[in-house]
Order: structure tokens, then C-alpha cells, then sequence
């Protein structure tokens, strides 16, 4: 139509077609963050830098799936002296829940699987499963039968009652088990360095007792790297195939990955943690810094926790989820399974005041329970800092990516505020 109009100006009026043009492209995108409001968020996130408190980060904001504001600061490898940049690769941990959450709802819509079916019927172990007591004094010896079987539902919404491992009544259990904190690091959810298979590691964990009763509470553990089996042995496809075949290619998720090419290890950011003076020190090598993504195995495809992405391509996931199931005319979900992962499923057991749970999603349901969010807003965050979020109501899609575990820093926590008061001034 540009197009049309375009050679319409230029026959009445010349070279203002030219002008003209410019505006009507202009006209149709939604305008960027005013400069002082992007230069004030730009010293915010720069202060962090000055002051050791994180090495680097990046953050990307769409308006109305538009990108009103992008920026890199500080360092990927302060230590190479390579700055970073919007498309820095990052581990983003817990936020592969998501994604693998999308998986099984595929799955679900095409038959293969119901809601609702007990796990195991994918994984065996966990027919009979039993629960480890927390009373005074028990020490986890008594082991109490579950009540039902764990299902795909209670996995899907963290309420199976399963944990990482870390609570003290079952963490020698999963020590020995080569489970939990005890067995690596990321507290129990670090598993790249494993030299087997998910599916072995998580037949494995249903040996194992749990910390509560199946639809009991919300417990947060290894319920989507469950999952990520089921997501292989319902379709017959590795997870990381199924992942690209189905999720991440369609929607042109070039740099999301398990396990990085070769290739690609210049862009992946080093991890750093805060020390006992809240500084950014360089992380170790190994599980417990920089992590076995590039070098090492290779074998555990974890779907709570393995994934590694850019901020452009975590943001293409979210305006997917945000357009009901559809981007860029493909669609890879139905609006009603989306709405599954938005709204809240399990009522009060998420635990905190005016949010819930969806099947992937914490959901603000209430005014005030998350600051500026507004209610509807639904997103997650991952264990080595970053955190997403999408907010329907205002049409606006936040990602900010950093590596830094254990981290002091509040940047992630007061950047949602700085980003909401820089739309309210535009």
C-alpha cells in the first residue's frame, strides 16, 4: 500500500513522495523511548556497571510487539574485554520451563497425551511414589505413600510436589542419588554436566521421596525436566529437536539452543557472581560457574532448566504467547492453551498475595502484587538472574538477560518500575 501511494505523491507533487513516504512508515511504528527517558534508564543500568555490582547485562522492551528501547551494557567477558551486546547469548535456566510448557500443550492438542494422565505412564518410577516427613525430629526416615498419582497437571503447575532437593529431610537421599545441591550446583537444577540422558536422571529421581502431597502445595523443582521425558517419549523425538522442529525454528528462534555450536562460543557470555563485598567476580569453570554448555557431555537435555537464548529470540517466545499462540502468521498454539499458561490454574497455592500460577507462568491477579504490573501481566525468571515478563494490558514485553548466580544486585528487581515510569513520561 506504502508502495502504491508512494508512485501516487510522485506523480502529483515529485521529490515529496520521499518525505512523504518516510512519514507514513514512521506513522505506523510505535515510537521509541524520548531520549531523556531512555538515557535515564540507560544510567541506571550503567550505574551498575561503575559499581562492580554486575559485570554486563542487556534488556530489550516492545511496545505493541515494536521495540521502543534495547541496550547492552558493561561486559560479556570482562576479563577478554568483549563489551556486550543485544545478541550476547545467555543461560537463562528456569526460563526453558516455559518453553517446555508450550511443548506439552502441543503435544496435548494433538492427542498424544492428556492433561490430566498420571506421569507414569511415560516414567514408571513414578507409579508409587512417596513423601518424606518434615516432623520435628523424623529427619525424613518416615516415608508416607502418595495420596494419587502425580499427574502431568500437577507437574505442569509445580504443585507434584516435588522439589530440587535442597530441603533437609530428603537431601542425603538425593545426594546419593546424584541429585539435588549436594550432587552439583545451581541448587539441584544444574544438570549439563551429567553424562546421561534427562530421562535416566528423572526415572532415576522417582526412586525418591517428595516434600508434599501431589496437588498439596506449589513446590518448585524438577517438574518441566519431567516433563521435558515426557515431551520425548510422547512424540518419539529428542527434546532438543522436538524444541527446534516445533517451537523455536517456526518462530524464527535462530540462537536458542541446549548446548552451544562451537561456533557460537564468542557470544556466549561468561557467569560471574557476587562476592562477600557484593562485587562481580568472574564465576569458575565448571558446573558451578561457567557450566559445561560448550565443552562437556552434551547428553542432558533438560527441560526445567538447560535452554540458552538471546534476548531478541526470548522476546519472539513471549509476543507469541502475548499474540495468543500466533507470530508472524505462524501459529504453534491454540488462544486456549495459551490461556492455560496465563491464568492462573491452582488458586491460592502459588503463595503469594494477589499472584497465581498458570501451566508455565506466575500470573499477577491482583492489583499492587508486583509493583507496576498490571493484573493479567504473566512472565518467569531464571536462576542465573534474568527475568521476562509480559504485560497485556499495556502491551508491553520486557526481557533482561544476565549470568550472574549467586547475585546480590537488584537491578532485575527495580528495573520492571524504572521501565513502566519511562512510558508513562513518553
Amino acid at each position: 500500500m506504502v508502495a502504491v501511494l508512494s508512485r501516487f505523491l510522485f506523480r502529483s507533487i515529485g521529490r515529496t513522495v520521499v518525505r512523504a513516504a518516510r512519514v507514513a512508515v514512521l506513522a505506523s511504528t510505535p515510537p521509541a523511548l524520548a531520549h531523556a527517558q531512555a538515557s535515564r534508564i540507560d544510567r541506571f543500568m550503567q550505574s551498575y556497571v561503575d559499581s562492580n555490582r554486575i559485570a554486563g547485562a542487556a534488556v530489550l522492551v516492545l511496545r505493541d510487539g515494536k521495540v521502543v528501547y534495547e541496550k547492552a551494557v558493561g561486559w560479556a567477558d570482562r576479563e577478554a574485554k568483549r563489551p556486550m551486546t543485544i545478541d550476547a547469548i545467555f543461560r537463562i535456566a528456569s526460563e526453558s520451563k516455559p518453553v517446555t510448557s508450550v511443548a506439552i500443550l502441543q503435544l496435548a492438542e494433538e492427542g498424544k497425551l492428556s492433561i490430566d494422565d498420571p506421569v507414569s505412564q511415560w516414567l514408571p518410577t513414578y507409579a508409587h511414589t512417596f513423601v518424606a516427613s518434615d516432623a520435628p525430629g523424623d529427619s525424613g526416615r518416615t516415608l508416607v505413600p502418595a495420596r494419587r498419582p502425580i499427574t502431568i497437571r500437577d507437574l505442569i503447575t509445580h504443585t507434584a510436589g516435588i522439589s530440587y532437593g535442597l530441603e533437609p529431610q530428603i537431601a542425603s537421599r538425593y545426594a546419593a542419588k546424584a541429585l539435588g545441591p549436594g550432587a552439583g550446583a545451581g541448587l539441584g537444577w544444574y544438570t549439563a554436566d551429567k553424562d546421561e540422558s534427562a530421562c535416566t536422571t528423572m526415572e532415576r529421581l522417582g526412586t525418591l521421596p517428595f516434600v508434599a502431597q501431589p496437588g498439596e502445595r506449589w513446590v518448585f523443582g524438577y517438574n518441566l525436566d519431567i516433563l521435558g521425558c515426557v515431551v520425548e517419549r510422547a512424540s518419539g523425538m529428542p527434546l532438543d529437536r522436538y524444541i527446534h522442529d516445533r517451537i523455536t525454528a517456526p518462530l524464527g528462534m535462530r540462537d536458542t539452543y541446549f548446548f552451544l555450536p562451537a561456533d557460537l562460543r564468542g557470544r556466549l557470555v561468561a557467569v560471574y557472581a557476587s562476592d562477600s563485598s557484593k562485587h562481580a567476580a568472574r564465576g569458575p569453570e565448571g558446573p558451578r560457574g561457567q557450566g559445561n554448555y560448550v565443552n562437556g557431555p552434551r547428553k542432558n537435555l533438560a527441560g526445567g532448566a538447560g535452554l540458552l537464548s538471546t534476548a531478541r529470540d526470548y522476546s519472539r517466545f513471549l509476543e507469541t504467547i502475548r499474540a495468543g499462540g500466533t507470530l508472524d502468521g505462524v501459529r504453534i498454539l491454540s488462544s486456549g492453551s495459551v490461556d492455560l499458561m496465563t491464568h492462573n490454574q491452582i488458586g491460592a497455592r502459588y503463595g503469594v498475595p494477589g499472584q497465581g500460577f498458570g501451566f508455565g507462568f506466575y500470573t499477577i491477579d491482583s492489583t499492587g502484587a508486583d509493583g507496576p504490573k498490571s493484573i493479567g501481566t504473566f512472565g518467569w525468571r531464571g536462576g542465573y538472574g534474568t527475568i521476562a515478563f509480559v504485560d497485556p494490558k499495556e502491551k508491553l514485553t520486557v526481557v533482561f538477560m544476565i549470568n550472574q548466580i549467586p547475585n546480590t544486585a537488584d537491578l532485575a528487581a527495580k528495573l520492571p518500575a524504572e521501565v513502566y515510569a519511562a512510558l508513562v513520561a513518553r
